[in-house]
């Protein structure tokens, strides 16, 4: 099937990572987490290619809600590659054996990042499958990259709106 083909590219994305592994404490939103690794350090992790709703941005919490269905308080593997400014490792997230990045695509929870993913990643293909299906964020016709939601100033109220 063509899911298996996706995975195996993903796999082959995070041969050159690092590994990071725990238990998911905790989920800030549609594409950050926080996992307690055997030592019981925390690490933040930002999910690697895709760029889900912004806090104020229709989809928020559903993206949120999403993401912890699939990996709050389950075991979690990250392969990273980098870090962000923030410090927060940056990867590919695999919850209780699941593709958090991908099952947020398909869920239409989050967009495929263009500043972050090759044109030609399968992320775009699970992107389209849930647009295409108006699943998720994509039920709303004008919905909004959380990328130009941030880069607005003051924020709009209206669905689906800017800033």
């Amino acid at each position: 099937m063509r899911w298996l083909a996706l995975l195996s590219l993903f796999a082959s994305q995070a041969a050159l990572a690092d590994t990071l592994s725990g238990t998911v404490v905790k989920v800030l939103d549609g594409d950050t987490l926080v996992i307690a690794d055997a030592a019981k350090k925390r690490h933040t992790v930002r999910l690697a290619g895709i760029d889900a709703p912004e806090r104020n941005q229709p989809f928020w919490l559903e993206a949120r809600r999403s993401l912890a269905a699939l990996c709050h308080r389950k075991s979690a593997t990250v392969e990273w590659s980098e870090r962000d400014r923030r410090r927060r490792y940056i990867g590919y997230v695999s919850c209780d054996g699941k593709d958090a990045n991908a099952e947020q695509l398909r869920r239409g929870m989050a967009w495929a990042s263009p500043q972050s993913t090759k044109p030609t990643s399968a992320f775009y293909e699970l992107e389209t499958y849930a647009r295409l299906r108006r699943i998720g964020l994509w039920a709303d016709e004008k919905a909004v990259p959380p990328w130009e939601f941030a880069a607005t100033s003051a924020g709009g109220s209206r669905r689906g709106g800017t800033k």
